[in-house]
């Protein structure tokens, strides 16, 4: 084949190659218009760009053989009108037949392979599968999925009646009531288990994405998939499970383009996507809410970051001032809720000391009195002991004037007594990392994080929605059910089984924040993203509240991000895996740059 037929354009002009896209009427356009098939490759490679080969990159098919010299010439018009008429339909039919096979045969060449899709990350599929089939089993067990005592009844009832509450933002309910007409407890804990499977992909998608090798980037997801802990969370009727799959949605937007190829800053497109994003899941969990302001500043770490950074608190803004204003329409506050003073409050009582406070006369009150303050109540019961002296002071806590009194209180404790402050956050922190799981806040605030072998029984107190009753009775509206708690024994034993016996105990979480702080030194801004939001997670809801279990799986899977990454090579053409550590290993000032002979012992090589 010559030179000039090899590097020729492809235009319908070309000699013995016939034209499928019509006519070129712009000479710029020559040779550049690309089927749908060439589409669907190219998008096959930009998605997974690591092990497609050149083979597959090629989007033509071959060009046929040019007519040589000394060919028959075509007849022409001189020959007889019955030859032509005789012969054409025929010829018509055999290139129309012969374009047709050809166009199939290069859309199957050119269409994703998804046995080849199925063979690279068959782990995980097999990975995916095996947790499928453990929440399938939950479903079986707890078709009505399972309750936690006060915060479930709150959110039923608010999906009866939409309305913000001073006690914690509602957007979990607003799901609660898109799914109202369903009738059915069985598909809200159906779709949060689909949530919690959509985060481990987009977990495993961003780790690929990053060049980890596969066994690696399963490795980084089986906490996410098989924690036991986590599959009994997503079967409560809490709103852990979407607050996370809300967060890693936003934080996989952001990070997409930074561990792609290109390595480029987050767009503002994705930022202005992610910024909403944040913006709801901090309407589900107000937990998520030092995340709007931290993940600008990250962002001003890219060059240019400014756009991303700007379109992200833009976007982030407006659905939370939204939600203030119709706060203040109902509460006269413009809030997001009230009572942040009172879970402060509880943070400090136990130590706080208005001897060294010297608080202000409207304040001196709410010092605990010794015989409480000797108990040591953890915060998480405290807070809702009607006989602690907010209570006493305000019949409702949650009145803005309250909530303002009792954040001043609680910040001039830390002000005065820093110590005891920092002392008590840290040991809500090491409480995440132990071997053990305390009874903590109580014995019956932690039996709610397993499974169950027997129905719930629900209390007769008062219920949410604000049409008088009860909460069962706000469960028995919403459901028309009159079974609000179904366990089918057998496959209720397997997962009481699995649970006590699958999950990632503290120190394991312990190794893997490390690990992520090993991933910050290498991979720089996208490592510290993910761990910065982990930690971020982490210690805003001990630092104001007090320290909960729930409040660890939400971590997870972003403590797992930012560990994997240390398998990430730290650039497009590095090794990944074990190759990349050990290539990082080699290339720090202990070791020179990789190929060199290591260092010696002396004064004059020392580091």
């Amino acid at each position: 084949m010559s030179l000039t037929r090899c590097c020729a354009p492809f235009t319908p002009g070309t000699p013995g190659v016939p034209s499928v896209d019509g006519a070129v009427t712009d000479d710029t356009d020559r040779g550049r218009r690309s089927t749908g098939w060439q589409f669907a490759t190219f998008t096959a490679i930009w998605a997974f760009p690591r092990r497609v080969s050149p083979r597959r990159i090629a989007v033509g098919a071959s060009l046929p053989p040019a007519p040589e010299t000394g060919t028959e010439p075509r007849p022409d018009d001189s020959e007889s009108p019955a030859s032509e008429s005789g012969s054409g339909a025929s010829e018509g039919d055999a290139a129309g037949s012969g374009a047709s096979e050809s166009g199939r045969r290069g859309f199957l060449r050119g269409a994703p392979d998804w046995r080849a899709f199925s063979r690279r990350h068959a782990l995980f599929l097999v990975a995916f599968l095996g947790a499928a089939a453990l929440r399938w089993t939950a479903l079986r067990a707890y078709p009505s999925g399972l309750w936690f005592t006060g915060d479930s009844y709150f959110y039923i009832g608010h999906a009866l009646n939409p309305r913000p509450s001073s006690t914690r933002t509602t957007g979990y309910s607003m799901l609660l009531w898109l799914l109202r007409p369903a009738h059915s407890l069985y598909l809200i804990v159906f779709l949060q288990h689909v949530l919690g499977l959509a985060v481990a992909v987009m977990l495993y998608a961003l780790l690929r994405r990053a060049r980890l090798p596969g066994w690696a980037a399963v490795l980084a997801t089986l906490p996410v998939l098989y924690d036991g802990y986590q599959i009994q969370l997503e079967h409560l009727i809490m709103s852990e499970t979407l607050f996370t799959f809300l967060l890693i949605a936003g934080v996989t937007l952001l990070l997409w383009r930074p561990l792609g190829p290109d390595r480029a800053r987050p767009g503002w497109k994705q930022a202005v996507a992610a910024g909403a994003l944040l913006s709801a899941a901090t309407l589900v969990r107000s937990a998520g809410a030092p995340l709007i302001p931290l993940l600008p500043l990250v962002l001003l770490l890219w060059r240019g970051g400014w756009r991303s950074a700007i379109a992200f608190g833009t976007a982030a803004a407006v659905p939370l001032v939204s939600y203030a204003f119709w706060f203040q329409q109902v509460n006269g506050t413009f809030a997001l809720t009230t009572t942040d003073g009172l879970f402060l409050w509880g943070r400090t009582a136990n130590w706080a000391d208005c001897a060294k406070i010297r608080p202000p006369a409207n304040e001196r009150d709410l010092c605990l009195p010794p015989d409480l303050r000797a108990q040591r109540i953890p915060p998480g019961r405290l807070d809702w002991i009607a006989t602690i002296p907010p209570r006493q002071r305000w019949r409702y806590v949650g009145a803005p004037d309250a909530n303002k009194t009792l954040r001043d209180f609680a910040i001039r404790a830390v002000l005065a007594q820093p110590g005891a402050y920092a002392s008590d956050v840290l040991r809500g922190i090491g409480y995440t990392f132990e071997n053990r799981r305390r009874p903590y806040p109580n014995d019956t605030t932690e039996i709610l994080y397993h499974f169950r072998d027997r129905p719930q029984i629900f209390p007769g107190g008062r219920g949410w929605s604000g049409h008088g009753g009860t909460a069962l009775g706000d469960i028995l509206t919403y459901t028309d059910d009159g079974t609000p708690s179904r366990v089918n024994l057998p496959e209720a034993k397997r997962m009481i089984a699995y649970q006590d016996h699958v999950h990632l105990p503290g120190p394991a979480l312990g190794v893997v924040f490390a690990v992520g702080v090993v991933a910050v030194l290498r991979r720089g801004r996208t490592a510290f993203l993910a761990l910065g939001t982990a930690a971020t997670l982490l210690v805003f809801p001990i630092a104001t509240a007090d320290f909960d279990y729930r409040y660890i799986l939400p971590v997870l899977p972003f403590a797992c991000l930012a560990a994997g990454l240390v398998f990430a090579p730290r650039n497009g053409n590095g090794p990944g895996g074990a190759g990349a550590v050990l290539q990082w290993v080699r290339a720090s000032r202990w070791w020179g740059i990789p190929g060199s002979r290591r260092r010696g012992t002396g004064p004059a090589s020392g580091p």
